[in-house]
């Protein structure tokens, strides 16, 4: 059976209000631990997407 590799990455709005996004892929867990590293910090509007390998996710 194939192991198939997914890929994560997240977007967010930061406190000065300017919308972001990771130029790095996430396995989920990771993704996850980011995700409320991010909110710790004030950022709102925080969201993990799927992407393919080499994509980036558009803020």
């Amino acid at each position: 059976m194939p192991i198939t590799m997914q890929n994560f990455a997240l977007t967010w709005t930061d406190a000065a209000g300017k919308r972001r996004a990771s130029t790095v892929a996430y396995d989920k867990p990771s993704a996850e631990h980011r995700k409320a590293e991010l909110k710790a910090v004030g950022a709102t509007d925080v969201a993990i997407v799927q992407i393919r390998p080499g994509e980036l996710p558009q803020p």
